[in-house]
């Protein structure tokens, strides 16, 4: 069995939107209760939704691309 060690761009996208559609809700939630209203927390939402799905993406890729063990073995290497 061979073992995957990258994930796809396409799994790295679908995390993100189901992160940012729970992620949007709470933010949504809290803006409406703090301001009570819903055009302010309609817009906050708005904004916040893509912004935030772009840097996780970027965040995640990020990640991809430091090979699997790479940073522990630099922190065994340092004892």
């Amino acid at each position: 069995m061979t073992e995957i060690t990258k994930e796809s761009h396409l799994r790295s996208i679908l995390k993100g939107l189901t992160w940012r559609v729970i992620a949007s809700g709470a933010i949504f939630i809290i803006t409406y209760f703090t301001t009570g209203e819903m055009h302010t927390a309609v817009t906050v939402t708005s904004i916040e939704f893509p912004v935030k799905l772009i840097l996780y993406y970027l965040h995640e890729r990020g990640w991809q691309s430091i090979p699997r063990g790479s940073i522990r073995n630099a922190f065994k290497s340092k004892k």
